[in-house]
């Protein structure tokens, strides 16, 4: 699994990175097939208090997921996110399941 991590208009720390890669990677026990994972992080109306925005897409083969959520951290918004994610990813699993 490929974990591709962009920060726009600003340097997303090595904390933030591990973080992160650690909360991605179990991902991999909800769904094996996971090609690359891509995180967009930006900073969104800096005055504001959620201002913190991540975007999560999920590659499968044949599919992909996304969720985007904004929040006080980007720790938050990558939780929710990922939550988000692990949702789509189950449906999706008894789906397959199913057929």
């Amino acid at each position: 699994m490929e974990i591709r991590i962009q920060s726009i208009h600003f340097d997303a720390s090595e904390q933030l990175q591990s973080f992160i890669q650690k909360k991605v990677t179990k991902l991999e026990r909800l769904y094996d097939d996971i090609k690359v994972v891509e995180v967009s992080l930006k900073v969104v109306k800096p005055e504001s208090a959620k201002n913190k925005e991540a975007g999560i897409k999920i590659i499968i083969p044949n599919n992909e997921f996304y969720a985007s959520k904004v929040n006080d951290t980007f720790e938050e918004s990558i939780d929710e996110g990922l939550d988000a994610l692990s949702k789509q990813l189950l449906k999706h699993k008894e789906k397959q399941q199913n057929k």
